[in-house]
């Protein structure tokens, strides 16, 4: 709170090169959904750019660390007027003229412009929205919580279909308790899709403790297989890795305290599948039903779905698109899988 609230009020501000990570290309109908967003909430942005999965039309989806919302009104654009976005933020500090910072979970603001909290930012845009997006009832709402704690701001068992978070988790001390937290509030064949900083290695005390690394995303990181092996203690399935790539620190003094680690921003997808699924390996086509992903689905590192040509997957990947909100775009029968199709982290 200290760090984003106080500490950085310019992009100059920051140490490191790790929260500034080039943004990949967006999709027409991403760029189109963005350009409605409030020109307050956009006006800056730095970071790796958006996290938005695939398949949302009429879905409830959870944002994890929203700051000022922009994140959740291009969503709410996205599910439909019959969908629902919740954010929920942690910042009290009362900081100016937010735009929603990706990675980054809270801002980075100019000088002496008004000034307001994450959620109230959120929050005053709320009409302007559903007017410009001509939805006769709001679809979003924004929480002031703890992402460690979603219980204490009222979100239900079993209550999203998709929760999302950008480069927040590892500001969370305890990443089981977050994770938890997610799955508690999926519905069964829900998905957790985000993106976080990762480590190559678990950090030295020193790292740990030191604030500005933690401020800048770093310090804070998991050790890449302690993000499998948690995700398997709360209950999903292996973590399905979407893309990642290297970041740099671009300071001597930091790289000194850090030593031979390395870091990666980096997406994946973790499934909620039901106790009572009863998927083999099998095969799969895609329909071409999605929108924006018509010709295919990039599914992850390791499965790029054409339409119309059969893959093999194995019984775990048929037991997610079997029980998620992918199940009606896919044709799915029982069949072996290629024993060759690669598994796993590449990070």
């Amino acid at each position: 709170q200290d760090y984003y609230g106080k500490e950085l009020q310019e992009l100059e501000d920051l140490k490191t090169n790790a929260c500034v990570t080039l943004a990949r290309p967006l999709s027409k109908v991403l760029r189109d959904a963005l350009e409605r967003v409030h020109k307050e909430l956009v006006a800056r942005y730095y970071g790796c750019g958006l996290v938005i999965p695939e398949c949302l039309e009429s879905c409830r989806i959870l944002d994890l660390g929203s700051g000022s919302g922009r994140d959740c009104y291009l969503l709410s654009q996205l599910v439909g007027e019959q969908g629902h976005i919740t954010g929920i933020d942690m910042t009290k500090e009362q900081v100016q003229h937010i735009a929603r910072a990706s990675p980054l979970p809270h801002c980075i603001n100019p000088p002496s412009l008004p000034s307001y909290s994450q959620v109230e930012v959120a929050k005053k845009h709320i009409a302007y929205h559903m007017d410009k997006f001509g939805y006769q009832k709001a679809n979003v709402e924004f929480l002031q919580g703890y992402i460690e704690k979603l219980g204490d701001a009222g979100l239900a068992d079993e209550s999203y279909d998709i929760v999302i978070s950008n480069c927040v988790i590892n500001l969370a001390p305890d990443k089981r308790a977050v994770l938890h937290e997610a799955y508690r509030v999926l519905k069964p064949g829900g998905e957790m899709y985000f993106s976080d900083v990762y480590a190559s290695q678990c950090l030295n005390e020193t790292t740990r403790k030191h604030t500005v690394l933690w401020g800048e995303c770093l310090a804070g990181a998991l050790y890449w297989r302690d993000l499998y092996s948690i995700a398997k203690e709360v209950g999903f399935k292996t973590p399905c890795l979407v893309s990642a790539s290297p970041i740099t620190i671009g300071n001597k003094e930091l790289e000194d305290i850090i030593g031979n680690c390395c870091f990666v921003s980096a997406t994946f997808r973790l499934f909620k599948v039901p106790d009572n699924s009863q998927a083999g390996p099998s095969q799969v086509i895609y329909g071409g039903g999605i929108p924006d992903h018509e010709g295919e689905l990039v599914f992850d590192a390791n499965f790029t779905f054409k339409k119309g040509e059969m893959v093999d997957v194995d019984a775990e990947m048929a037991a997610i698109l079997q029980s998620s909100r992918f199940a009606e775009e896919f044709m799915i029968q029982a069949g072996k899988a290629n024993t060759t199709t690669p598994q796993g982290c590449c990070c």
